[in-house]
């Protein structure tokens, strides 16, 4: 355990969002390019600014969440300041909106026909959950992890979860391979993003020229983030595949890396190789310039990128114009302000002595403690924190169709299986999964009933009797069978009545099916 100063913290913090942000408008021009890019400053106009960038834009509008909902906030909260504040219909965040609006919660409303689960759009929203649990990775994680399955799954989550996680400990940790390696230890061995990464820590570790890095990283996982748009693809002249379209974020993520690697704590070098590799080449120097000024804080940063920009923010994806909108800083002075002030809130005071002289001092982990616990560990490192009924690593291994409903004493999972489709041919079944959260501290029975549609049989029957014991985790689990043959309908849902013996506990939640026409 080890102490962050409130001075150092403000400095890092304000580190992270000048460096996003330095970062953001150096890429911009360069990005959906496939093409090797070697500028080594801005090359916009900047005399009145910077240009708008939607690399902070959803950050800010989760900030605000948290100014009112503090450490509750959830994916669930988060898709409502989605659909009142955040605009774009397109990629990934169109998909979602599609998704959220049809009464798909999330992960359902990331993973649902989304072709762009994979991409790049919310890795670049993980500083947030870094700056509010600095030094405590596995916490900045388990909110990032809230964040990304709004509308990514798979590789796409997987990106944000490591930036979030290699963030939240460079707040306390300044080698990079440690880094690197506290970020790779919250993802899978073999997922695309850790396969990329670790290709460009091997080109680094060979000396190999950025040039050649860059193919190699590319084409350990494909993407296609550089030809967007594009009617006819060419050969690459450079040997650069061609991948599935929206599988992004794995290459990505690892141009990030291998700019923090070549760029050995240069900033403005660091920022020249990410950029050089194309593709999206404003989210990876923006996600770099956020991770080195953590690491080096504010004030070690060129005032050569900074002055430019004048500490101001430009704002492209927020509704300004929904009644009782947000509150949106103009400056990254603001921002950092802001997220000061509201960390103790999200910390609900633990550990932060907020009448400490000179400001509070957070309590940080460090070392080995900065990695993933192993899933076998029942409570994870920060109790406190975790009550969400899962072990982090559980909690990122669940399937993209399990939807969780969070409630103070218990979760409720409804996991639809394979997907979310029923049809009059065959009968359907699902699982609700009834998870203690250490809360129920008697035996008690729940007792579950199901209603539907009149002309929906439920030959499983519409009633269930389950033991949850006072066990932290204890799962009670019922299967529910679905005959629809002869419902007409396109949307099929099911309202599950949760209540337990002896307390005033009673949970609703809902089971959505869509119609699969052949």
């Amino acid at each position: 355990m080890v102490k962050l100063d409130f001075n150092t913290y403000k400095d890092k913090v304000m580190g992270c969002w000048a460096g996003k942000n330095a970062g953001g408008v150096f890429g911009a021009p360069f990005e959906c390019l496939r093409q090797y890019n070697d500028i080594d400053f801005y090359t916009q106009d900047l005399s009145d600014g910077p240009p708008p960038n939607d690399d902070l834009d959803l950050q800010i509008v989760w900030l605000n969440a948290v100014e009112r909902y503090g450490r509750q906030v959830d994916a669930s909260i988060l898709a409502e300041y989605w659909l009142s504040y955040i605009i774009p219909h397109w990629g990934e965040y169109g998909v979602a909106r599609s998704g959220l609006v049809a009464g798909l919660k999330p992960p359902l409303s990331g993973s649902f026909r989304n072709q762009y689960k994979d991409s790049n759009g919310c890795f670049i929203r993980s500083e947030i959950w870094a700056c509010l649990a600095p030094g405590l990775p596995e916490i900045a994680v388990r909110y990032a992890y809230e964040d990304a399955i709004i509308d990514h799954s798979g590789e796409g989550m997987y990106g944000e979860i490591f930036c979030a996680a290699l963030e939240s400990a460079a707040f306390v940790e300044s080698d990079i391979r440690k880094l690197i390696d506290i970020g790779l230890s919250y993802i899978p061995n073999d997922s695309a993003v850790a396969r990329c990464i670790n290709k460009a820590v091997e080109c680094y570790d060979k000396k190999l020229d950025i040039k050649e890095a860059r193919v190699l990283i590319h084409n350990e996982a494909p993407g296609t983030f550089g030809i967007i748009g594009k009617t006819t693809i060419e050969k690459d002249p450079d040997g650069m595949e061609v991948g599935e379209p929206g599988f992004d974020a794995p290459e990505n993520v690892g141009f990030t890396i291998a700019g923090l690697l070549y760029g050995e704590g240069d900033f403005g070098k660091s920022l020249h190789y990410a950029v050089a590799c194309g593709e999206d080449g404003d989210c990876t120097a923006a996600t770099l310039g956020a991770i080195i000024g953590i690491i080096a804080g504010a004030k070690a940063l060129p005032k050569k990128w900074l002055d430019p920009l004048d500490d101001k923010i430009k704002t492209l994806c927020i509704n300004l114009t929904t009644f009782g909108g947000l509150w949106v800083p103009n400056t990254v002075t603001e921002l950092t302000d802001r997220i000061l002030r509201v960390t103790p809130k999200f910390h609900e005071l633990h550990d932060i002595d907020l009448l400490a002289e000179g400001g509070y001092a957070i309590n940080c982990r460090s070392g080995a403690d900065l990695y993933c616990p192993d899933a076998n560990c029942p409570k994870g490192h920060h109790a406190g924190w975790y009550l969400r009924g899962y072990p982090t690593k559980e909690l990122i291994a669940l399937s993209p169709n399990a939807v969780r409903h969070n409630y103070l004493s218990h979760v409720v999972v409804i996991d639809y299986g394979d997907d979310i489709f029923f049809d009059s041919k065959e009968t359907r079944k699902f699982k609700v999964i009834v998870i203690n959260k250490d809360i129920l501290h008697q035996q008690m029975w729940c007792k579950l009933k199901i209603y539907t549609h009149e002309d929906v049989i439920l030959p499983s029957g519409a009633g269930f009797s389950l033991q949850l014991t006072t066990f932290y985790g204890d799962k009670a689990e019922a299967e529910i069978e679905v005959d629809a043959s002869q419902f007409m309908g396109g949307k099929l849902e099911l309202l599950i009545d949760i209540a337990f013996e002896g307390r005033h506990t009673n949970t609703p939640v809902k089971a959505t099916f869509l119609r699969r026409y052949n």
